[in-house]
């Protein structure tokens, strides 16, 4: 009777995985947190659009343009906003969205969102704030936020939006 005692504990072990199994079993489930975690959000400083990215990206007619906080030695905008998309620059690259036909109409034809497959844009205008700064434009306090694909926001920054022709 006490051989069955003292041979149990070697019989339970050997039922257990083998030291491999085990390996492998910590590898998948390594693979699985991994593959599940997400990267945190970009910290994303919209660039300052020129004249030239105006040209380039035939960003022409009615809108708003979403004003820098600081004054940029030859930048007119950091986001752009018409009635068929928006725009701002990432890096060196100018990023075109949609405009979305089903949110708020802002002044001159422009829309309060607008998406894309990486990103979306959304312009909030105060419109009884508004002061007249040029002949055909109107300045308006305004909040652009910016969120990436997993809706996340990457920007947010309260502001000046000028609108006009």
């Amino acid at each position: 009777m006490r051989w069955i005692i003292a041979i149990a504990p070697l019989a339970l072990a050997a039922c257990g995985p083998t030291p491999e199994e085990k390996a492998a079993a910590d590898a998948r489930a390594v693979a699985e947190v991994e593959a599940n975690q997400e990267p945190p959000p970009e910290e994303l400083a919209p660039g300052v659009l020129t004249f030239a990215d105006v040209e380039n990206a035939d960003m022409f007619g009615a809108g708003c343009n979403v004003l820098p906080n600081s004054g940029s030695a030859g930048g007119i905008a950091i986001a752009v906003a018409q009635s068929d998309a928006g725009y701002f620059k990432r890096e060196n690259e100018i990023i075109r969205m949609a405009a979305d036909a089903g949110s708020r109409e802002l002044p001159y034809l422009a829309r309060e969102k607008y998406s894309g497959l990486a990103y979306s844009m959304r312009i909030e205008i105060d419109e009884d704030a508004g002061k007249q700064s040029g002949d055909e434009t109107i300045d308006y306090p305004s909040v652009l936020t910016i969120r990436d694909a997993q809706d996340r926001v990457v920007y947010r920054e309260s502001g000046t939006t000028q609108c006009g022709a």
